[in-house]
């Protein structure tokens, strides 16, 4: 492990064009879990992978679901087909709270396409009946998921990402309330923060990069500084800026044409700011608009869950873990554990550890993160980890209620 060095890690504002598209699947995923749920329909069955395109004043929606009734109607020859009303008004909410009223990107004049489909019957046999001997339903594809925790910041992140994040989520906050200057900042921003390690340890920020839109045409670099300087001291809180530190805040001049309307938008293209910001590795698939029998979302959100609780348990300063699955088999076909030097026990007794207190087939992981909720939307911006875990239970995955149970474990 290097002790000394820089490292440096982005964040994008909600109303990033890549953002847009996840808020926009993710509240397709939660208004499917909350249509199951109003019409009595088994949240176990809730299928949906849904991806978002969006492009100057146009959304085009498209997937593969398996929908409640509610969510369907009848076509001209009496077959059951989409109804697309409920979709559509999702995603105007969605880009009517975000903050777009531009004449290039509008909450009421979009177009929106949706092009939902029914589920893959060949997925489908693979997750409804596993592939092994369990009577678990199969992981939804295979793949490989890492998660991750550290010392460095309260909510055990990484800090370069933690106060990348912080910055924008203070600004968004400002803006919306719609006091003073600040209130003249658009939806699409991005920062980044670059922070020296001593001894391993963050000790101060060498550089902040901030591109913000905003809707006075007359304001320059200068302008937007002053106004957004005092909420990215806020953010950075306990963590010194170094005394020679680089500003760059809107380094290209103006920037008023922003969002879908001045770069198109993809869901899932934005998969290293909404983990750990480059510091830890990323299995490549993305969150956004996926149920939790996708393992690229829900096994991503165990592996978090685990070497949190695992860092917070002091069994490890650092914990890195990786899940592998394959399409239709319910367990994991392996389990890795790095401490990275700072084990108080070895990765053999965690990864037992690990075995002996979670589940980690779909099923397993969706009933011990209690996961078939529509809680998904409030996790498309800002990063899925290092939030605080909601009375509604969002952000389960970051309890750190197994704690006992780990240390119990390895003494064993």
């Amino acid at each position: 492990m290097r002790a000394n060095y820089l490292f440096t890690s982005e964040s994008v504002a909600e109303g990033h064009p890549d953002k847009v598209c996840d808020r926009i699947s993710d509240e397709i995923v939660d208004l499917v879990y909350r249509e199951a749920a109003k019409t009595g329909v088994n949240p176990w069955g809730v299928r949906i992978a849904c991806e978002t395109l969006a492009t100057t004043n146009r959304v085009v929606i498209a997937g593969e679901v398996r929908l409640p009734p509610s969510l369907m109607k009848k076509d001209k020859d009496g077959k059951d087909v989409i109804n697309p009303s409920k979709f559509k008004a999702a995603a105007r909410r969605a880009i009517k709270d975000i903050g777009y009223e531009q004449d290039g990107f509008h909450w009421k004049k979009a177009k929106i396409d949706v092009l939902l489909h029914s589920q893959s019957a060949d997925i489908a046999q693979g997750v409804d009946s596993a592939a092994d001997q369990q009577g678990d339903e199969g992981a939804g594809d295979q793949g490989i998921m890492f998660g991750y925790a550290c010392r460095e910041t309260p909510d055990l992140m990484p800090a370069p990402i933690y106060y990348s994040h912080k910055i924008l989520q203070l600004l968004a906050v400002a803006r919306k309330k719609g006091d003073g200057e600040v209130a003249k900042l658009g939806p699409d921003a991005k920062s980044q923060v670059t922070v020296r390690y001593v001894d391993g340890k963050p000790s101060e920020a060498t550089s902040i990069v901030l591109s913000t839109q905003h809707l006075d045409e007359s304001w320059d670099s200068n302008k937007v500084r002053a106004v957004v300087e005092p909420y990215i001291r806020e953010a950075l809180g306990e963590l010194k800026i170094a005394d020679d530190c680089k500003w760059y805040i809107n380094p290209t001049g103006k920037f008023v044409i922003g969002g879908p309307d001045g770069d198109a938008g993809l869901t899932g293209r934005k998969i290293i700011v909404d983990t750990y910001g480059g510091a830890a590795p990323h299995g490549g698939g993305a969150f956004s608009g996926k149920d939790t029998t996708k393992v690229d979302r829900s096994a991503a959100y165990a592996a978090r869950y685990l070497a949190k609780n695992v860092v917070a348990a002091g069994l490890a300063d650092r914990c890195t873990i990786q899940i592998s699955y394959a399409i239709g088999v319910a367990q994991p076909l392996s389990i890795y554990v790095d401490l990275h030097g700072t084990g108080k026990v070895t990765e053999d007794q965690i990864e037992a550890a690990i075995r002996k207190n979670m589940d980690l087939s779909p099923t397993g992981i969706r009933r011990h993160l209690d996961l078939n909720k529509p809680i998904y939307a409030k996790t498309s911006a800002y990063g899925h980890f290092g939030r605080k875990a909601g009375r509604d239970g969002s952000f389960s995955w970051e309890r750190t209620d197994l704690v006992k149970a780990l240390k119990e474990s390895v003494k064993a």
